[in-house]
């Protein structure tokens, strides 16, 4: 991918996406942080097939860069992206970054309708020299036969030279109960019974009504009572 030197900094990097392009910037270990700018269009083609873990090589006045495609920033309306960090990486230097987890095969436990399979965690940090850095690491979920089986980090098969420094506590994917359709039924009956029963509860309050108004009009026509006056001094 071809990047150029830019000297449009700030708000006039809007005169920059306007035009097609993307304002970057290019920085690493040892690395002097530059401005650059890259065509969208070429970035798009690039992004879909690199991720965030394939290495990109950036050519900025016919200097290559091998680069990691750290941080893009989107436009909240659009969705188009509006800045892109590229981290430069040492070829001979191990780096750490985060790779997506895909599920591979089918849990039997879904299969039979016993349970649903939850997805808690969809990446995980790794550290390997930049070459060979994994598109993604497969989670098998072929054992997963009964609600609470779970798969977790340390159960993962990362490929060689490769080290996953994530948690291996932590759950990856696990078997939840599966919510029965008489169970939705029972739920839904449950709520109506709820709902009818406060429905009845303010019936008294409202029959009250009119006895009150009735209660008050026969009041109104008492009328108030007098007050003796007390007599004068004298």
């Amino acid at each position: 991918m071809t990047a150029t030197k830019r000297t449009i900094l700030g708000r006039k990097v809007k005169s920059l996406r306007k035009s097609g392009s993307i304002p970057a910037n290019v920085y690493g270990k040892k690395v002097k942080s530059l401005a650059v700018a890259v065509s969208e269009k070429e970035f798009g083609a690039v992004f879909a097939k690199a991720g965030e873990t394939g290495l990109v090589e950036i050519k900025v006045d016919n200097e290559a860069r091998p680069v990691l495609i750290h941080n893009i920033q989107y436009h909240p309306v659009t969705q188009k992206p509006i800045h892109i960090d590229f981290y430069q990486v040492d070829l001979k230097e191990k780096v750490a970054t985060k790779v997506p987890l895909h599920i591979v095969g089918e849990a039997p436990a879904v299969k039979d309708k016993l349970g649903v399979l939850l997805n808690i965690l969809s990446e995980v940090e790794v550290e390997a020299l930049p070459a060979d850095l994994p598109e993604k690491i497969e989670v098998a979920v072929g054992n997963l036969a009964a609600v609470g089986q779970f798969v977790k980090v340390n159960g993962l098969k990362a490929p060689d030279k490769v080290k996953i420094i994530t948690s291996g506590e932590l759950e990856v994917v696990k078997i939840a109960p599966l919510v029965s359709k008489e169970a939705e039924a029972l739920a839904k009956e449950q709520e109506a019974a709820a709902a009818a029963a406060a429905a009845a509860a303010t019936v008294p309050a409202e029959a009250t009504a009119p006895e009150a108004a009735k209660e008050a009009g026969e009041k109104a026509e008492v009328g108030p009572t007098e007050t003796p006056t007390p007599p004068a001094k004298e």
